[in-house]
Protein backbone atom coordinates (compact mmCIF):
# COMPACT_ATOMS: atom_id res chain seq x y z
CA UNK A 1 0.00 0.00 0.00
CA UNK A 2 1.47 3.19 -1.01
CA UNK A 3 2.77 5.94 1.99
CA UNK A 4 1.31 9.02 1.08
CA UNK A 5 1.40 10.76 4.23
CA UNK A 6 3.19 11.51 7.24
CA UNK A 7 1.74 12.73 10.70
CA UNK A 8 4.00 13.76 13.45
CA UNK A 9 3.68 14.40 16.58
CA UNK A 10 5.79 17.30 17.77
CA UNK A 11 7.16 17.54 21.23
CA UNK A 12 8.61 14.70 22.55
CA UNK A 13 8.91 12.76 18.86
CA UNK A 14 10.18 15.45 16.40
CA UNK A 15 11.14 18.12 18.89
CA UNK A 16 13.62 18.50 22.07
CA UNK A 17 12.40 20.77 25.12
CA UNK A 18 10.63 22.53 21.94
CA UNK A 19 12.86 23.07 19.33
CA UNK A 20 12.23 21.10 16.04
CA UNK A 21 15.40 18.36 15.78
CA UNK A 22 17.64 19.40 12.40
CA UNK A 23 18.01 15.81 11.44
CA UNK A 24 13.69 15.56 11.54
CA UNK A 25 14.12 18.96 9.32
CA UNK A 26 16.02 17.72 6.44
CA UNK A 27 14.09 14.40 6.58
CA UNK A 28 10.78 16.39 6.27
CA UNK A 29 12.27 18.03 3.33
CA UNK A 30 13.74 15.47 1.27
CA UNK A 31 10.25 13.40 2.05
CA UNK A 32 8.26 16.03 1.21
CA UNK A 33 10.32 16.19 -2.12
CA UNK A 34 9.20 12.69 -2.95
CA UNK A 35 5.65 13.56 -2.80
CA UNK A 36 4.60 12.90 0.48
CA UNK A 37 2.28 15.14 2.45
CA UNK A 38 3.66 15.64 5.96
CA UNK A 39 1.35 17.34 8.60
CA UNK A 40 2.74 18.31 12.33
CA UNK A 41 -0.18 17.37 14.62
CA UNK A 42 0.67 18.93 17.90
CA UNK A 43 -1.16 20.25 21.35
CA UNK A 44 0.50 23.19 21.22
CA UNK A 45 -1.33 26.60 20.02
CA UNK A 46 -0.30 27.76 16.78
CA UNK A 47 1.31 30.95 17.73
CA UNK A 48 3.57 28.85 20.13
CA UNK A 49 4.28 26.42 17.46
CA UNK A 50 5.29 28.98 15.14
CA UNK A 51 7.50 30.73 17.72
CA UNK A 52 9.35 27.08 18.19
CA UNK A 53 9.86 25.91 14.61
CA UNK A 54 9.80 29.30 12.88
CA UNK A 55 8.91 28.93 9.26
CA UNK A 56 5.62 26.36 9.36
CA UNK A 57 6.17 26.32 5.24
CA UNK A 58 8.71 23.55 6.24
CA UNK A 59 5.61 20.94 6.18
CA UNK A 60 2.00 21.09 4.20
CA UNK A 61 -0.14 21.63 7.27
CA UNK A 62 -0.46 21.99 11.15
CA UNK A 63 -2.86 20.61 13.49
CA UNK A 64 -2.54 23.02 16.46
CA UNK A 65 -4.32 22.43 19.80
CA UNK A 66 -4.92 19.07 19.47
CA UNK A 67 -6.96 18.85 16.78
CA UNK A 68 -9.10 22.56 16.99
CA UNK A 69 -6.85 24.48 14.33
CA UNK A 70 -5.86 23.52 11.03
CA UNK A 71 -3.36 25.67 9.34
CA UNK A 72 -1.98 25.12 5.63
CA UNK A 73 1.51 26.38 4.70
CA UNK A 74 0.27 29.57 2.87
CA UNK A 75 -0.98 30.88 5.90
CA UNK A 76 -5.10 29.75 5.83
CA UNK A 77 -6.01 28.48 9.05
CA UNK A 78 -8.96 27.29 10.34
CA UNK A 79 -11.10 26.97 13.36
CA UNK A 80 -12.39 23.61 13.90
CA UNK A 81 -13.85 23.69 17.45
CA UNK A 82 -15.75 26.30 19.83
CA UNK A 83 -13.63 28.85 21.75
CA UNK A 84 -14.05 27.82 25.36
CA UNK A 85 -17.28 29.41 27.23
CA UNK A 86 -16.62 32.39 29.31
CA UNK A 87 -18.35 31.27 31.71
CA UNK A 88 -15.74 28.51 32.11
CA UNK A 89 -12.77 31.02 32.17
CA UNK A 90 -14.06 33.37 34.66
CA UNK A 91 -15.17 30.30 36.91
CA UNK A 92 -11.30 29.21 36.86
CA UNK A 93 -10.34 32.64 37.52
CA UNK A 94 -13.08 33.00 40.30
CA UNK A 95 -11.51 29.44 41.92
CA UNK A 96 -7.80 30.58 41.33
CA UNK A 97 -7.30 28.15 38.16
CA UNK A 98 -3.92 29.07 36.65
CA UNK A 99 -4.36 28.22 33.09
CA UNK A 100 -3.42 29.03 29.59
CA UNK A 101 -5.78 29.30 26.48
CA UNK A 102 -5.78 29.02 23.03
CA UNK A 103 -8.20 29.48 20.29
CA UNK A 104 -10.31 26.55 21.49
CA UNK A 105 -8.19 24.28 24.42
CA UNK A 106 -7.33 25.51 27.67
CA UNK A 107 -4.34 24.53 29.24
CA UNK A 108 -2.94 23.52 32.97
CA UNK A 109 -1.36 21.58 35.26
CA UNK A 110 -2.59 18.13 35.55
CA UNK A 111 -2.94 18.72 39.44
CA UNK A 112 -5.94 20.76 39.08
CA UNK A 113 -7.66 18.01 37.02
CA UNK A 114 -10.08 18.09 39.83
CA UNK A 115 -11.24 20.75 40.31
CA UNK A 116 -11.30 21.77 36.41
CA UNK A 117 -13.51 18.88 35.96
CA UNK A 118 -15.92 20.32 39.16
CA UNK A 119 -16.62 23.05 37.20
CA UNK A 120 -17.41 21.19 34.19
CA UNK A 121 -19.67 19.48 35.61
CA UNK A 122 -21.40 22.63 37.67
CA UNK A 123 -22.03 23.82 34.68
CA UNK A 124 -23.14 21.48 32.43
CA UNK A 125 -20.38 22.22 29.97
CA UNK A 126 -19.38 20.40 27.04
CA UNK A 127 -15.60 19.70 27.72
CA UNK A 128 -13.41 16.88 28.13
CA UNK A 129 -10.18 16.77 29.83
CA UNK A 130 -6.83 15.22 28.37
CA UNK A 131 -3.31 14.49 29.63
CA UNK A 132 -0.05 14.78 28.21
CA UNK A 133 2.46 13.84 30.60
CA UNK A 134 2.52 16.63 33.37
CA UNK A 135 -0.16 18.83 31.78
CA UNK A 136 -4.00 18.47 31.31
CA UNK A 137 -5.94 20.32 28.72
CA UNK A 138 -9.85 21.03 28.41
CA UNK A 139 -11.15 20.86 24.87
CA UNK A 140 -14.74 20.51 23.19
CA UNK A 141 -16.04 16.58 23.01
CA UNK A 142 -15.47 16.64 19.20
CA UNK A 143 -12.27 17.61 18.60
CA UNK A 144 -9.03 15.17 18.73
CA UNK A 145 -5.87 14.88 16.82
CA UNK A 146 -7.58 12.34 14.56
CA UNK A 147 -10.28 15.21 13.90
CA UNK A 148 -7.68 17.47 12.69
CA UNK A 149 -5.89 15.12 10.36
CA UNK A 150 -8.80 13.92 8.93
CA UNK A 151 -9.85 17.86 8.13
CA UNK A 152 -6.42 18.24 6.42
CA UNK A 153 -6.29 15.32 4.58
CA UNK A 154 -10.16 16.24 3.09
CA UNK A 155 -8.68 19.63 1.96
CA UNK A 156 -5.65 17.52 0.23
CA UNK A 157 -7.88 15.02 -0.92
CA UNK A 158 -5.73 12.17 0.55
CA UNK A 159 -6.78 9.26 2.83
CA UNK A 160 -5.42 8.71 6.42
CA UNK A 161 -5.48 4.63 5.26
CA UNK A 162 -2.17 6.26 3.60
CA UNK A 163 -0.86 7.87 6.60
CA UNK A 164 1.62 6.92 8.65
CA UNK A 165 0.95 8.85 12.33
CA UNK A 166 4.41 9.10 15.22
CA UNK A 167 4.12 9.76 18.87
CA UNK A 168 4.98 9.42 22.22
CA UNK A 169 2.05 10.55 24.55
CA UNK A 170 -1.05 9.77 26.07
CA UNK A 171 -2.83 12.16 23.19
CA UNK A 172 -1.51 10.27 20.61
CA UNK A 173 -3.82 7.52 20.84
CA UNK A 174 -6.58 8.80 18.68
CA UNK A 175 -3.75 10.01 16.12
CA UNK A 176 -1.96 6.58 15.85
CA UNK A 177 -5.59 4.98 15.33
CA UNK A 178 -6.35 7.42 12.80
CA UNK A 179 -3.35 6.57 9.97
CA UNK A 180 -3.42 3.23 8.73
CA UNK A 181 -0.17 2.64 10.35
CA UNK A 182 0.45 3.44 14.15
CA UNK A 183 3.84 4.09 15.34
CA UNK A 184 4.96 4.82 19.18
CA UNK A 185 8.70 5.89 20.04
CA UNK A 186 10.25 3.70 22.86
CA UNK A 187 11.08 6.79 24.55
CA UNK A 188 7.46 7.55 24.95
CA UNK A 189 4.21 6.40 26.81
CA UNK A 190 3.89 2.85 27.29
CA UNK A 191 0.69 2.86 26.79
CA UNK A 192 0.50 4.16 23.32
CA UNK A 193 3.44 1.65 22.89
CA UNK A 194 1.05 -1.14 23.91
CA UNK A 195 -1.68 -0.25 21.03
CA UNK A 196 1.05 1.00 18.74
CA UNK A 197 1.42 -1.60 15.48
CA UNK A 198 5.24 -0.27 15.91
CA UNK A 199 7.60 0.81 18.44
CA UNK A 200 10.32 2.96 16.92
CA UNK A 201 13.61 2.62 18.57
CA UNK A 202 15.86 5.02 19.03
CA UNK A 203 17.01 7.07 21.91
CA UNK A 204 15.39 10.43 20.80
CA UNK A 205 13.93 12.46 17.50
CA UNK A 206 17.38 11.54 14.72
CA UNK A 207 16.06 8.12 15.18
CA UNK A 208 12.51 9.43 13.60
CA UNK A 209 14.51 10.98 10.97
CA UNK A 210 16.15 7.72 9.80
CA UNK A 211 12.36 5.80 10.08
CA UNK A 212 10.65 8.19 8.01
CA UNK A 213 13.33 8.07 5.25
CA UNK A 214 13.47 4.36 5.36
CA UNK A 215 9.87 4.33 4.96
CA UNK A 216 10.19 6.84 2.54
CA UNK A 217 12.30 4.65 0.04
CA UNK A 218 10.67 1.65 0.82
CA UNK A 219 7.25 3.90 -0.95
CA UNK A 220 4.64 1.02 0.97
CA UNK A 221 3.76 0.57 4.33
CA UNK A 222 4.56 -2.48 5.46
CA UNK A 223 1.78 -5.26 5.12
CA UNK A 224 3.27 -7.34 7.98
CA UNK A 225 2.38 -4.65 10.72
CA UNK A 226 -1.19 -4.06 9.72
CA UNK A 227 -2.58 -6.49 12.29
CA UNK A 228 -5.18 -4.11 13.53
CA UNK A 229 -6.85 -3.55 9.87
CA UNK A 230 -8.95 -6.47 9.19
CA UNK A 231 -12.61 -7.74 7.81
CA UNK A 232 -14.95 -9.98 9.40
CA UNK A 233 -16.32 -12.04 6.66
CA UNK A 234 -18.50 -14.52 9.11
CA UNK A 235 -18.39 -17.31 11.91
CA UNK A 236 -17.50 -20.58 12.74
CA UNK A 237 -19.27 -23.50 13.36
CA UNK A 238 -18.04 -22.55 17.03
CA UNK A 239 -19.09 -18.65 16.95
CA UNK A 240 -15.55 -17.24 16.50
CA UNK A 241 -15.38 -14.67 14.14
CA UNK A 242 -13.59 -15.17 10.56
CA UNK A 243 -11.38 -12.35 9.64
CA UNK A 244 -8.18 -11.62 7.23
CA UNK A 245 -5.86 -8.45 6.59
CA UNK A 246 -7.33 -6.05 4.85
CA UNK A 247 -4.53 -4.71 2.34
CA UNK A 248 -1.15 -6.27 1.27
CA UNK A 249 -2.62 -9.82 -0.17
CA UNK A 250 -4.35 -10.49 -3.62
CA UNK A 251 -7.27 -12.64 -3.24
CA UNK A 252 -9.58 -15.30 -5.46
CA UNK A 253 -13.70 -15.92 -4.76
CA UNK A 254 -14.57 -18.57 -6.43
CA UNK A 255 -17.47 -21.21 -6.14
CA UNK A 256 -20.17 -22.48 -8.64
CA UNK A 257 -23.12 -20.83 -10.10
CA UNK A 258 -25.90 -19.70 -7.03
CA UNK A 259 -23.18 -20.65 -4.48
CA UNK A 260 -22.51 -16.98 -2.98
CA UNK A 261 -19.78 -15.18 -4.66
CA UNK A 262 -21.39 -12.72 -5.25
CA UNK A 263 -22.93 -12.47 -1.56
CA UNK A 264 -19.87 -12.77 -0.41
CA UNK A 265 -17.92 -10.43 -2.51
CA UNK A 266 -20.34 -8.03 -1.79
CA UNK A 267 -20.10 -8.61 2.01
CA UNK A 268 -16.39 -7.62 1.81
CA UNK A 269 -16.80 -4.55 0.02
CA UNK A 270 -19.46 -3.29 2.30
CA UNK A 271 -16.30 -4.12 4.76
CA UNK A 272 -14.18 -2.31 3.12
CA UNK A 273 -16.31 1.06 2.32
CA UNK A 274 -17.52 1.16 5.48
CA UNK A 275 -13.83 0.86 7.55
CA UNK A 276 -13.13 4.28 4.57
CA UNK A 277 -11.69 2.53 2.11
CA UNK A 278 -11.83 3.19 -1.52
CA UNK A 279 -12.79 0.54 -3.40
CA UNK A 280 -13.48 0.18 -7.13
CA UNK A 281 -16.15 -3.09 -9.09
CA UNK A 282 -15.20 -4.04 -12.31
CA UNK A 283 -19.03 -5.40 -12.74
CA UNK A 284 -19.74 -7.10 -15.92
CA UNK A 285 -23.23 -8.53 -15.34
CA UNK A 286 -24.54 -5.70 -12.61
CA UNK A 287 -24.09 -7.61 -9.24
CA UNK A 288 -23.43 -4.60 -7.11
CA UNK A 289 -25.23 -1.89 -8.01
CA UNK A 290 -26.83 -1.73 -4.27
CA UNK A 291 -23.35 -1.07 -2.85
CA UNK A 292 -24.48 2.65 -3.76
CA UNK A 293 -27.00 2.80 -0.56
CA UNK A 294 -23.78 2.82 1.56
CA UNK A 295 -22.34 6.19 1.65
CA UNK A 296 -19.55 7.45 -0.70
CA UNK A 297 -20.44 4.68 -3.21
CA UNK A 298 -21.47 5.24 -6.83
CA UNK A 299 -22.79 3.43 -9.76
CA UNK A 300 -20.61 4.54 -12.90
CA UNK A 301 -22.72 3.13 -16.33
CA UNK A 302 -25.11 0.82 -16.35
CA UNK A 303 -25.89 1.83 -20.57
CA UNK A 304 -25.36 0.60 -23.28
CA UNK A 305 -22.36 2.37 -23.62
CA UNK A 306 -19.42 2.55 -20.48
CA UNK A 307 -18.39 5.51 -18.22
CA UNK A 308 -15.87 7.84 -20.41
CA UNK A 309 -12.28 7.80 -19.50
CA UNK A 310 -12.51 11.26 -17.91
CA UNK A 311 -15.53 10.57 -15.81
CA UNK A 312 -13.57 7.87 -14.40
CA UNK A 313 -10.24 10.14 -13.72
CA UNK A 314 -12.20 12.85 -11.88
CA UNK A 315 -13.75 9.87 -10.05
CA UNK A 316 -10.63 8.78 -8.83
CA UNK A 317 -9.38 12.06 -7.43
CA UNK A 318 -11.68 11.11 -4.25
CA UNK A 319 -10.14 8.92 -1.73
CA UNK A 320 -13.75 9.03 0.10
CA UNK A 321 -15.33 7.89 -3.38
CA UNK A 322 -16.25 4.39 -3.91
CA UNK A 323 -16.99 3.49 -7.43
CA UNK A 324 -18.87 0.43 -9.15
CA UNK A 325 -18.37 0.20 -13.14
CA UNK A 326 -21.52 -1.65 -14.08
CA UNK A 327 -21.08 -2.84 -17.61
CA UNK A 328 -23.98 -5.13 -17.55
CA UNK A 329 -25.49 -3.76 -20.66
CA UNK A 330 -22.34 -3.10 -22.60
CA UNK A 331 -21.78 -5.91 -25.68
CA UNK A 332 -19.47 -8.78 -25.12
CA UNK A 333 -16.34 -7.37 -26.98
CA UNK A 334 -16.74 -4.09 -26.30
CA UNK A 335 -16.79 -5.23 -22.65
CA UNK A 336 -13.43 -7.33 -22.78
CA UNK A 337 -11.75 -4.21 -24.84
CA UNK A 338 -12.81 -1.86 -22.23
CA UNK A 339 -11.71 -3.72 -19.33
CA UNK A 340 -8.43 -4.15 -21.39
CA UNK A 341 -7.94 -0.46 -21.17
CA UNK A 342 -9.82 0.08 -17.60
CA UNK A 343 -7.05 -2.33 -15.64
CA UNK A 344 -4.26 -0.75 -16.47
CA UNK A 345 -5.28 2.64 -15.95
CA UNK A 346 -6.44 1.80 -12.34
CA UNK A 347 -2.82 0.39 -11.48
CA UNK A 348 -1.22 2.96 -12.94
CA UNK A 349 -3.03 5.18 -10.37
CA UNK A 350 -3.10 3.05 -7.87
CA UNK A 351 0.48 3.08 -7.97
CA UNK A 352 1.25 6.87 -7.84
CA UNK A 353 -1.48 8.04 -5.60
CA UNK A 354 -2.35 4.78 -3.39
CA UNK A 355 -6.26 5.08 -4.93
CA UNK A 356 -8.27 2.79 -4.85
CA UNK A 357 -7.42 1.22 -2.25
CA UNK A 358 -9.18 -2.56 -3.33
CA UNK A 359 -10.15 -3.22 -7.07
CA UNK A 360 -12.62 -5.85 -7.46
CA UNK A 361 -13.38 -7.88 -10.68
CA UNK A 362 -16.12 -9.78 -11.62
CA UNK A 363 -16.48 -12.80 -13.60
CA UNK A 364 -12.32 -12.57 -13.92
CA UNK A 365 -12.30 -15.45 -16.01
CA UNK A 366 -14.03 -14.01 -18.90
CA UNK A 367 -10.85 -11.59 -18.93
CA UNK A 368 -7.78 -12.89 -17.26
CA UNK A 369 -7.15 -15.90 -18.98
CA UNK A 370 -4.52 -14.24 -21.71
CA UNK A 371 -0.85 -14.28 -21.75
CA UNK A 372 -1.56 -10.57 -21.53
CA UNK A 373 -2.78 -10.72 -18.00
CA UNK A 374 0.31 -9.38 -15.99
CA UNK A 375 -0.15 -6.42 -18.57
CA UNK A 376 -3.35 -5.51 -16.83
CA UNK A 377 -2.97 -6.57 -13.59
CA UNK A 378 -0.24 -5.09 -10.99
CA UNK A 379 -0.25 -7.97 -8.58
CA UNK A 380 2.66 -6.26 -6.43
CA UNK A 381 0.33 -3.54 -5.71
CA UNK A 382 -1.42 -6.21 -3.10
CA UNK A 383 -4.57 -4.65 -4.16
CA UNK A 384 -6.63 -7.49 -6.18
CA UNK A 385 -9.80 -9.69 -5.48
CA UNK A 386 -10.75 -11.44 -8.20
CA UNK A 387 -14.08 -13.20 -8.24
CA UNK A 388 -14.72 -16.16 -10.73
CA UNK A 389 -17.29 -19.63 -11.02
CA UNK A 390 -14.76 -20.44 -13.64
CA UNK A 391 -11.27 -20.78 -11.60
CA UNK A 392 -9.73 -23.25 -14.23
CA UNK A 393 -10.35 -20.50 -17.19
CA UNK A 394 -7.64 -18.20 -15.37
CA UNK A 395 -4.54 -17.87 -16.76
CA UNK A 396 -2.16 -20.81 -15.01
CA UNK A 397 0.57 -18.09 -13.70
CA UNK A 398 -2.22 -15.89 -12.35
CA UNK A 399 -3.65 -18.91 -10.23
CA UNK A 400 -0.18 -18.98 -8.29
CA UNK A 401 -0.28 -15.47 -7.10
CA UNK A 402 -3.08 -15.42 -4.71
CA UNK A 403 -2.56 -14.57 -1.08
CA UNK A 404 -6.22 -15.33 -0.15
CA UNK A 405 -8.77 -17.64 -1.83
CA UNK A 406 -12.14 -18.23 -0.42
CA UNK A 407 -14.62 -20.60 -2.14
CA UNK A 408 -18.16 -21.73 -1.65
CA UNK A 409 -20.07 -24.55 -3.56
CA UNK A 410 -18.46 -26.19 -6.24
CA UNK A 411 -19.44 -29.29 -7.93
CA UNK A 412 -17.93 -28.63 -11.32
CA UNK A 413 -14.81 -31.29 -11.67
CA UNK A 414 -12.65 -28.95 -13.72
CA UNK A 415 -12.75 -26.15 -11.48
CA UNK A 416 -12.45 -28.21 -8.60
CA UNK A 417 -9.21 -29.51 -9.63
CA UNK A 418 -7.69 -26.06 -10.38
CA UNK A 419 -8.99 -24.94 -6.63
CA UNK A 420 -7.27 -27.91 -5.30
CA UNK A 421 -4.22 -27.46 -7.45
CA UNK A 422 -4.05 -23.61 -6.09
CA UNK A 423 -4.59 -25.16 -2.43
CA UNK A 424 -1.33 -25.33 -0.05
CA UNK A 425 -3.19 -27.65 2.85
CA UNK A 426 -1.97 -30.86 0.83
CA UNK A 427 -5.22 -32.21 1.91
CA UNK A 428 -7.19 -32.50 -1.46
CA UNK A 429 -9.28 -35.29 -0.41
CA UNK A 430 -10.47 -33.59 2.27
CA UNK A 431 -10.74 -30.17 0.64
CA UNK A 432 -13.08 -31.50 -2.09
CA UNK A 433 -15.21 -33.14 0.18
CA UNK A 434 -15.41 -29.95 2.23
CA UNK A 435 -16.27 -27.65 -1.12
CA UNK A 436 -18.61 -30.23 -2.61
CA UNK A 437 -21.19 -30.01 0.45
CA UNK A 438 -20.77 -26.49 1.15
CA UNK A 439 -24.17 -25.06 2.15
CA UNK A 440 -25.41 -21.70 0.49
CA UNK A 441 -24.07 -19.52 3.12
CA UNK A 442 -20.85 -21.35 3.23
CA UNK A 443 -17.52 -20.79 2.09
CA UNK A 444 -13.88 -22.23 3.34
CA UNK A 445 -10.67 -20.22 3.28
CA UNK A 446 -7.97 -22.13 1.85
CA UNK A 447 -4.70 -22.22 3.73
CA UNK A 448 -2.38 -19.43 2.67
CA UNK A 449 -0.33 -17.09 3.19
CA UNK A 450 -2.08 -14.71 5.30
CA UNK A 451 -4.14 -17.20 6.29
CA UNK A 452 -5.07 -20.38 8.96
CA UNK A 453 -2.71 -23.55 8.00
CA UNK A 454 -5.55 -25.69 7.86
CA UNK A 455 -9.20 -25.08 5.98
CA UNK A 456 -11.40 -22.80 7.68
CA UNK A 457 -15.25 -23.59 6.82
CA UNK A 458 -17.23 -20.42 7.88
CA UNK A 459 -21.06 -19.46 7.55
CA UNK A 460 -21.19 -15.75 6.24
CA UNK A 461 -22.31 -12.99 7.75
CA UNK A 462 -25.32 -11.07 6.75
CA UNK A 463 -25.65 -8.09 4.02
CA UNK A 464 -26.36 -4.77 5.05
CA UNK A 465 -27.22 -4.48 0.95
CA UNK A 466 -29.68 -5.79 -1.08
CA UNK A 467 -27.98 -8.93 -3.30
CA UNK A 468 -28.77 -8.47 -7.06
CA UNK A 469 -27.94 -12.08 -8.84
CA UNK A 470 -26.69 -11.68 -12.46
CA UNK A 471 -29.74 -10.23 -14.43
CA UNK A 472 -29.93 -11.75 -17.68
CA UNK A 473 -28.16 -14.93 -16.08
CA UNK A 474 -29.88 -15.69 -13.23
CA UNK A 475 -33.11 -14.76 -14.90
CA UNK A 476 -32.50 -17.66 -17.06
CA UNK A 477 -30.75 -20.41 -15.57
CA UNK A 478 -32.03 -23.39 -15.12
CA UNK A 479 -32.55 -25.25 -11.13
CA UNK A 480 -32.34 -28.68 -10.38
CA UNK A 481 -34.74 -31.50 -11.25
CA UNK A 482 -37.58 -31.12 -8.69
CA UNK A 483 -36.74 -27.71 -7.77
CA UNK A 484 -38.85 -26.36 -10.27
CA UNK A 485 -42.27 -24.55 -9.41
CA UNK A 486 -45.45 -26.93 -10.37
CA UNK A 487 -48.69 -24.81 -10.60
CA UNK A 488 -51.54 -27.31 -9.52
CA UNK A 489 -55.61 -26.94 -9.18
CA UNK A 490 -57.14 -29.07 -7.19
CA UNK A 491 -54.22 -31.09 -6.24
CA UNK A 492 -53.34 -31.59 -10.32
CA UNK A 493 -50.63 -30.24 -12.39
CA UNK A 494 -51.86 -27.60 -14.95
CA UNK A 495 -48.62 -26.77 -16.43
CA UNK A 496 -44.74 -27.68 -17.09
CA UNK A 497 -42.88 -26.78 -14.13
CA UNK A 498 -41.12 -23.39 -14.28
CA UNK A 499 -37.55 -24.37 -13.87
CA UNK A 500 -36.69 -20.63 -14.46
CA UNK A 501 -37.74 -17.16 -13.11
CA UNK A 502 -37.96 -16.45 -17.23
CA UNK A 503 -40.38 -19.73 -17.19
CA UNK A 504 -42.03 -18.52 -14.11
CA UNK A 505 -43.29 -14.83 -15.27
CA UNK A 506 -44.18 -16.87 -18.66
CA UNK A 507 -47.01 -19.03 -16.92
CA UNK A 508 -48.28 -16.62 -14.36
CA UNK A 509 -49.00 -13.89 -17.07
CA UNK A 510 -50.68 -16.55 -18.74
CA UNK A 511 -52.54 -19.14 -16.72
CA UNK A 512 -56.17 -18.61 -15.55
CA UNK A 513 -56.37 -16.46 -12.26
CA UNK A 514 -57.94 -19.14 -10.47
CA UNK A 515 -54.94 -21.29 -10.95
CA UNK A 516 -52.78 -18.77 -9.30
CA UNK A 517 -55.86 -18.15 -6.76
CA UNK A 518 -54.60 -20.94 -4.16
CA UNK A 519 -50.71 -20.79 -4.73
CA UNK A 520 -51.40 -17.05 -3.90
CA UNK A 521 -53.18 -17.93 -0.72
CA UNK A 522 -50.51 -20.17 0.72
CA UNK A 523 -47.86 -18.06 0.43
CA UNK A 524 -46.18 -20.54 -2.34
CA UNK A 525 -44.26 -18.37 -4.92
CA UNK A 526 -42.32 -16.21 -2.39
CA UNK A 527 -41.66 -19.47 -0.03
CA UNK A 528 -40.17 -21.23 -3.37
CA UNK A 529 -37.88 -18.40 -4.51
CA UNK A 530 -36.74 -18.23 -0.53
CA UNK A 531 -36.20 -21.65 -0.70
CA UNK A 532 -35.17 -22.36 -4.37
CA UNK A 533 -33.06 -19.04 -5.28
CA UNK A 534 -32.61 -17.64 -1.79
CA UNK A 535 -33.57 -14.48 -2.70
CA UNK A 536 -34.64 -13.03 0.40
CA UNK A 537 -35.35 -9.56 -1.07
CA UNK A 538 -37.50 -10.77 -3.87
CA UNK A 539 -39.21 -13.20 -1.76
CA UNK A 540 -40.38 -10.63 0.87
CA UNK A 541 -41.81 -8.38 -2.00
CA UNK A 542 -43.88 -11.17 -2.98
CA UNK A 543 -44.93 -12.26 0.13
CA UNK A 544 -46.65 -8.64 0.67
CA UNK A 545 -48.05 -9.34 -2.78
CA UNK A 546 -49.49 -12.19 -1.85
CA UNK A 547 -50.62 -10.79 1.78
CA UNK A 548 -52.24 -7.85 -0.33
CA UNK A 549 -54.02 -9.95 -2.90
CA UNK A 550 -55.77 -12.35 0.07
CA UNK A 551 -57.04 -8.92 1.39
CA UNK A 552 -58.96 -7.97 -2.41
CA UNK A 553 -56.20 -5.34 -3.27
CA UNK A 554 -54.86 -6.84 -6.00
CA UNK A 555 -56.77 -7.64 -8.94
CA UNK A 556 -54.17 -9.27 -11.68
CA UNK A 557 -52.24 -11.45 -9.68
CA UNK A 558 -49.81 -12.55 -12.55
CA UNK A 559 -49.11 -8.98 -13.75
CA UNK A 560 -47.89 -7.98 -10.48
CA UNK A 561 -45.91 -11.10 -9.86
CA UNK A 562 -44.08 -10.42 -12.66
CA UNK A 563 -43.78 -6.90 -12.72
CA UNK A 564 -41.75 -7.75 -9.46
CA UNK A 565 -39.24 -10.18 -10.96
CA UNK A 566 -38.73 -8.18 -13.91
CA UNK A 567 -37.82 -5.02 -11.59
CA UNK A 568 -35.64 -7.09 -9.24
CA UNK A 569 -33.76 -8.41 -12.34
CA UNK A 570 -33.66 -4.67 -13.91
CA UNK A 571 -35.54 -5.42 -17.31
CA UNK A 572 -37.63 -3.59 -19.09
CA UNK A 573 -41.66 -4.79 -18.62
CA UNK A 574 -42.02 -5.63 -22.01
CA UNK A 575 -39.16 -7.87 -22.13
CA UNK A 576 -39.93 -11.07 -24.94
CA UNK A 577 -40.45 -13.91 -21.57
CA UNK A 578 -40.77 -16.68 -23.77
CA UNK A 579 -37.80 -18.44 -25.56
Amino acid sequence: MKFSVLALDYDGTIAREGVLDPEVRAAIADVRAQGITVVIVSGRVLSDLKHAVGDLGCVDAVIAENGAVLCFRNGYSRLLGQPPPEIFLAELKRRGIAFSSGQCIVEADASFAQSILAVIREFELPLVLLFNRSRLMVLPQSISKATGLRAALRAFRLSAHNAIGIGDAENDHDLLMACELGVAVCWGSRALQAVAEEILQGDGPSAVAAYIRQAARKGRLPPDRLSRRSVTVGTTVDGHAVTFPIRGYDALITGGPQSGKSWGTGLLCEQLILQGYCVWVVDPEGDYSTLESLPGVVVMGGGASPPAPGELARALRYPDVSVVVDLSRVPFQEKREYINSLLPMLASHRRSTGLPHSIVIDEAHYFLHEPNVFQLLDLDLGAYTLVTYRPSDLHPDLCKAFDVIVTMRMNDPQSLEAILAMSHSGVSAELKAVIENLAINEAVILPGPVTEKTLLPFKLLPRLTPHVRHRVKYFDVSVGEGKGFVFTRNGNAVAAPARSLREFVAAVTSLPPEVLDGHAKRGDFSCWILDVFRDHTLSSRIRKVEEQYRLGHIRNLGHALATLVRERYDLPTNINVPR
